[in-house]
């Protein structure tokens, strides 16, 4: 297996360091002794069985929970939401009813009041490549819920943010609309180029997305393997070689 670290376009250097992450609820281990890095730039799939911890490690990422055991860094220096510009996008869709489309997506940019002529071509710009241009002075109420969803990862990439969380936000779409938005996505996150950790438990959005896939365990969650992912894109889910890591991972989640 080639190094992660200079894999898929030259070397990068690590934004975030996990080590020795433990996460226990009472008596519960849910996290034992997780330890990888993320680089910067990346596009980091995580994947495992379901109820195997993948929230828990992205809530402690996050600091809604408080971590048992390790380190998780951020650029060097503990993680502190006051500091870095961290996103996160959720599975169901929090939009605030009471504001278009737009106003949705700039809604985090007024509240680092960034200058308005700037702000206007950051939103111009997302909405474009979420194809929402025709419905930006809709309410949330008027949409659809994969446009709702549109509206979440836009917003959480108008920013630029420094790190993008990503919990199964497509877990409730069909497949024709996860494909989609997954190429929306890929074309957001080569325009912004923000580190992106997503978090899935679809082997096959885990394949058509990431350049890196970390395979987790039943929990006590550990990390059972590390894969480069450099199939070029676009991906075809017919492609024989993307049908072969495919069916590596789910052999993976499968036998334990």
């Amino acid at each position: 297996m080639r190094n992660p670290d200079t894999a898929g376009g030259g070397e990068r250097d690590v934004l975030v360091r996990v080590d020795n992450l433990t996460k226990k609820f009472a008596d519960l281990l849910v996290l034992d002794g997780i330890s990888f890095n993320v680089r910067r730039r990346e596009f980091l799939c995580i994947v495992g069985p379901t109820g195997c911890g993948k929230t828990t490690f992205l809530n402690s990422l996050t600091k809604l929970y408080d971590i048992t055991g390790g380190e998780i860094l951020l650029d060097g220096e503990p993680v502190d939401l006051k500091r870095h510009n961290i996103s996160y996008v959720f599975q169901e869709a929090s939009t605030m009813p009471w504001l278009t489309v737009e106003d949705n997506v700039r809604f985090g940019l007024n509240l680092k009041r960034v200058p308005k002529a700037e702000a206007d071509d950051r939103v111009d710009e997302v909405i474009k490549l979420v194809n929402l241009q025709k419905f930006r002075g809709y309410y949330p109420n008027q949409l659809s819920i994969s446009m709702l969803q549109r509206v979440v990862i836009a917003r959480a990439f108008v920013t630029r943010p420094t790190l993008l969380l990503m919990d199964e936000p497509y877990g409730q779409l069909d497949l024709e609309l996860r494909y989609l938005l997954e190429d929306e996505l890929i074309a957001l996150w080569r325009r912004t180029r923000t580190t992106v950790v997503f978090i899935t438990h679809n082997i096959e959005e885990a394949v058509y997305l990431g350049e890196r896939i970390l395979v987790l365990t039943n929990k006590p969650a550990g990390i059972k393997e590390e894969i480069v992912n450099d199939l070029p894109r676009p991906r075809s889910i017919a492609d024989p070689k993307f049908v072969e890591l495919r069916n590596r991972v789910t052999d993976l989640i499968k036998w334990w």
